[in-house]
């Protein structure tokens, strides 16, 4: 059994050394096309902060080898799978993503391949799940590699956000959070404080992949700044206040059973409420800021209003609203308004439209694990 063990991890050491390989070598590739493109300075800078990046990529995977089983008690595998696979082309997708760091923005380059970077990374984020599941290879491994980079694309596609002013800077709160929590987990076994397990939350998964998708659709020229600005940090602070409430349900400060009342609360009344107000705030700004000759937004935001109003479809209406006032963002006459649609829209799309809803379209496959 030993023996078998540690021949399946020879394994997969060496099918890892081949990826970092073959990392390397498309780096090197990037770098020569680079240099060709714009100036081999520059693709030496790309280079470094790229390759730098795929190293720690690489570093996460080995670290964790041991952990390419179906459970801890499980054999180990003898391959990584597709799924695993994905996920480390996922994690240098961000790599190549990153080399882009602290570069200047008037690059041609820069216009459009970090947002083609990080799109594939956050598609491969789907993608790589179901290939697990459907190849029946779902490891320990794949959990924690998607968990790892995830949050390092959120610090690496952010940072390029801010730096196109697309972003305000207060979204590296949402950056840091996950370096902060698990930091905190450490500190607590470390001085051997109580650590109580977090009920299931299927909304965790989402947040995620959401602000995975927002991000790379800011760092392509599509949404107003303005637009985008204001829905960062609407989209933040729901994962930050997720954060929040995990770390006091591991602490012991919030019972699981509070927290499933928060999230009826949530369901029932608030979503409900944000629903009402989303219609309230589109009809006075309409009246007051829309250009009445732009038809698109004529007929646009009301159809959107009204899936949100009455539930059917709702995410799909408020993605609705949000698409259409990234590409016509209205006058700052009355800018409280615009933001609070912006901020309730932006929920809507994040929580869904909770209770009294006709046809709550998407949320099931939002929540799907492709491929089980």
């Amino acid at each position: 059994m030993q023996a078998t063990e540690n021949a399946n991890l020879n394994f997969l050491q060496q099918e890892l050394r081949v990826i970092t390989q073959l990392g390397l070598g498309v780096l090197l590739l990037g770098f020569g096309l680079f240099s060709v493109a714009e100036d081999w300075q520059l693709a030496g800078l790309w280079l470094f902060r790229a390759s730098l990046i795929w190293a720690y990529v690489c570093l996460c995977a080995w670290r964790r080898l041991p952990l390419n089983r179906a459970s801890l008690d499980a054999p180990l595998y003898g391959s990584f799978g597709w799924g695993n696979r994905l996920t480390i082309l996922r994690g240098g997708c961000i790599a190549l993503t990153g080399g882009f760091l602290f570069m200047q923005q008037t690059l041609a380059s820069y216009l459009c391949l970090p947002a083609l970077f990080y799109t594939l990374a956050a598609i491969l984020d789907r993608l790589d799940g179901f290939a697990a599941r459907r190849n029946g290879q779902v490891s320990l491994l794949g959990n924690e590699l998607d968990i790892s980079f995830d949050a390092l694309g959120l610090v690496i596609a952010p940072l390029l956000v801010i730096g196109l002013g697309k972003l305000h800077i207060s979204y590296l709160l949402l950056s840091m959070a996950y370096y902060v929590y698990r930091w905190g987990l450490q500190r607590r076994s470390l001085r051997g404080l109580p650590l109580h397990a977090l009920p299931a939350n299927p909304l965790r998964r989402t947040l995620a992949g959401f602000q995975m998708a927002f991000v790379a659709v800011a760092l392509w020229p599509l949404l107003d700044p303005k637009l985008s600005t204001i829905a960062g940090i609407a989209f933040m602070l729901p994962v930050l206040f997720g954060f929040a409430a995990d770390w006091w349900v591991v602490c012991g400060a919030l019972t699981p059973q509070i927290y499933q009342n928060l999230a009826e609360w949530s369901e029932r009344y608030f979503q409900p409420g944000l629903r009402i107000l989303l219609a309230l705030l589109l009809f006075l700004l309409m009246r007051d800021a829309i250009d009445a000759a732009d038809k698109l937004l004529v007929f646009g935001l009301p159809l959107g209003a009204t899936l949100v109003l009455l539930g059917l479809a709702g995410r799909l209406g408020a993605l609705i609203v949000i698409v259409l006032l990234g590409w016509h963002y209205p006058p700052a006459s009355n800018p409280v308004l615009s933001y609070l649609l912006i901020f309730a829209a932006s929920w809507i799309l994040l929580l869904g439209t909770g209770r009294y809803s006709l046809y709550s379209w998407g949320d099931d496959w939002i929540q799907l694990y492709d491929g089980s």
